[in-house]
């Protein structure tokens, strides 16, 4: 069956096709098997236009996976931002902050793999692409260092740095087990969120829970 002709936007909307470019590439790499085989090939069939189109809108396919990774960070550091931005302390901060990362993963499965499990080779997606994320840890290890109980407090910088990497490690560990078993009996998502931080500020699962729940 032959495939329909894109009609070609007007002059001066070619805002339109640079979006349309990066909605079907986020899309592809959300819901590709194997979302490192993506081509720019794949991409213009999936808009409906010549591979070579894309090129007065991006350099390569590396130029346009960099874009997106930067939207899927901008949406999720935008989102806890939104749930901190109301919180009085620094625990009620960190709360705040996990929550909004672990169910925004759970919920867009697709576009957390895209950002933190997506398998992109260096050659494809250099590490510096992911910069964006360097952000959201650094936020992460501030926190947590500000929340932690006075005992249990990381005292130097790399320290701190450790136990917030360590932090997100447990984060991602149980957003990629729970998208990738969810049929497993789960407890409450926020349950198993209120023991995680429990474990790494030193606060008790009650106190955590109490400020949870607003």
């Amino acid at each position: 069956m032959e495939q329909a002709t894109r009609q070609r936007n007007p002059r001066g909307q070619g805002q339109v096709l640079r979006d349309q470019l990066v909605e079907a590439t986020a899309r592809l790499l959300a819901t590709m098997d194997r979302p490192e085989t993506l081509t720019l090939r794949q991409v213009a069939r999936e808009v409906g236009v010549a591979p070579a189109s894309i090129y007065s809108h991006f350099a390569n396919l590396t130029a346009l996976i960099e874009h997106v990774l930067k939207l899927r960070y901008d949406e999720l550091g935008c989102l806890m931002n939104d749930a901190a931005a109301a919180t009085t302390s620094p625990l009620a901060e960190l709360i705040a902050r996990c929550a909004a990362y672990v169910h925004w993963g759970v919920e867009h499965p697709g576009e957390y793999r895209t950002i933190i499990g997506g398998g992109m080779p260096e050659q494809l997606v250099p590490l510096n692409a992911h910069g964006a994320g360097e952000e959201l840890l650094n936020t992460l290890v501030r926190v947590l260092a500000a929340a932690s109980r006075q005992g249990d407090k990381p005292s130097t910088a790399d320290e701190q740095w450790q136990a917030g990497l360590i932090l997100w490690t447990g984060m991602h560990g149980l957003v990629s087990l729970y998208n990738s078993h969810g049929n497993l009996p789960w407890p409450a998502l926020d349950d198993l969120i209120t023991q995680l931080l429990s474990l790494h500020t030193g606060c008790t699962t009650t106190k955590i829970e109490d400020l949870m729940a607003g």
